[in-house]
C-alpha cells in the first residue's frame, strides 16, 4: 500500500495512531504524540496499515 504524507496510520503489531510525514531510503517517515513530546520513527511500507480516523462524536 502507498501512504502518501498527512495519511493517519497505525503498526499492523498494535501501538499509537501516527502521520506520514514523508519518505526516505525507502521507509515511511512517521510521527506521533506520546503525552510528553513529539516522537519520529521510519518503517517499512509493509509494517503499516490505514489507522482509524477519530469521529466527531467520539471526540466529545
Amino acid at each position: 500500500m502507498v501512504f502518501v504524507v498527512s495519511d493517519e496510520v497505525k503498526r499492523k503489531n498494535g501501538g499509537p495512531r501516527m502521520v506520514v510525514t514523508g519518505y526516505s531510503s525507502g521507509m515511511v517517515e512517521c510521527r506521533w504524540y506520546d503525552g510528553y513530546g513529539v516522537q519520529r520513527e521510519a518503517f517499512r511500507e509493509d509494517e503499516l496499515t490505514v489507522g482509524q480516523p477519530t469521529t466527531r462524536e467520539e471526540s466529545h
